[in-house]
This record gives C-alpha cells, structure tokens and sequence, in this order.
C-alpha cells in the first residue's frame, strides 16, 4: 500500500527525531559512566594524595590536588550518576522499540518523553539554561510526531514502511 509524499515526509522527520533521541539518550549514559568513574578515582586519588601529604605535606601536586578533588567528588554524585544512566537506558529501549514499529512503544514513548519535558521545565526553573529548553522543544516535536505516528498506524494498521 503506497502513502501520499506527506506521510512519508513526516515519517522522515520521525525517525530523524527519535535518532537524535538515541544520540542524547548515548550521551546520557557515556554522562552516567564518566560520573561514575571520575568519584571512584577522584576517591582514590585522595586517599593517595593523603598519603602522600603525610610524607611529604610541601608536595606542589598533592597540595594543589588536595583543593581540587573534593570539587571532583561534590559534582560526581551517586543520583547524577543514576539519573543520567537511567534516562539514557529508557530513551535508548524506547527508540529501538520505535524504530522496530512495535505497538507498546508508542503510548510508553509519549508518556515517558512528557514526564522528561515536566521535569526539564521543573529544572529549568533553576537553571535557565538554553540547552535545557532546546532539549524540551525536541522533546515535544518527538512527542507530537509520536503521537502522528501511532494515529496513522490505529487507523491504516501499518506503519509507513519508508525505513
């Protein structure tokens, strides 16, 4: 069964955004990792650092270090570390349900991107932060897209076949 040029077009749009979905939701999860890592070693590197200073307490490095690690630790949290990896995992087992047209993914798509959006809005709030906003407005024209989606597939029982 053919579709008319629109309906292709926007199913275009809707894979490119739920790629872009996957890209952040990557980014997400290599975010997790690295916080995760850099409190394990920065922990590490102060228990060396003390050590160190009790030989030798002028050391340039370990005095230097000493200042700067427990910035590293404040910053590197255990709740930034799940909320980054968490959110990564769901977009990313979102989309590849998008992507593979199963049915579930859609409705489970458009309520979890619309609880992020609520807590982008709640976040922004305090940060102001225009990367924040640009993510929020991504968000609901893949929510918006979604929905496009899952309507046309209720109403012709198939997706557009244009992977």
């Amino acid at each position: 069964m053919k579709y008319g040029a629109r309906e292709r077009y926007i199913h275009r749009i809707f894979v490119w955004g739920i790629l872009l979905k996957a890209f952040d939701g990557i980014l997400e999860i290599l975010g997790g990792i690295g916080l995760l890592f850099s409190g394990v070693l920065a922990s590490t590197a102060m228990r060396l650092i003390q050590s160190e200073l009790i030989e030798d307490p002028k050391d340039f490095l370990a005095t230097n270090l000493q200042h700067l690690l427990p910035i590293i630790l404040a910053n590197s949290g255990l709740f930034p570390t799940i909320y980054l990896l968490s959110h990564g995992i769901i977009k990313l087992f979102l989309v590849v349900g998008l992507l593979r047209d199963k049915v579930w993914a859609y409705p489970s798509a458009i309520v979890v991107f619309g609880l992020f959006v609520m807590y982008q809005l709640y976040r922004y709030t305090f940060t102001h932060s225009i990367w924040l906003l640009l993510l929020t407005v991504l968000d609901l024209i893949v929510i918006g897209l979604t929905w496009h989606e899952y309507r046309f597939f209720k109403t012709y029982r198939v997706f557009p076949d244009t992977h």
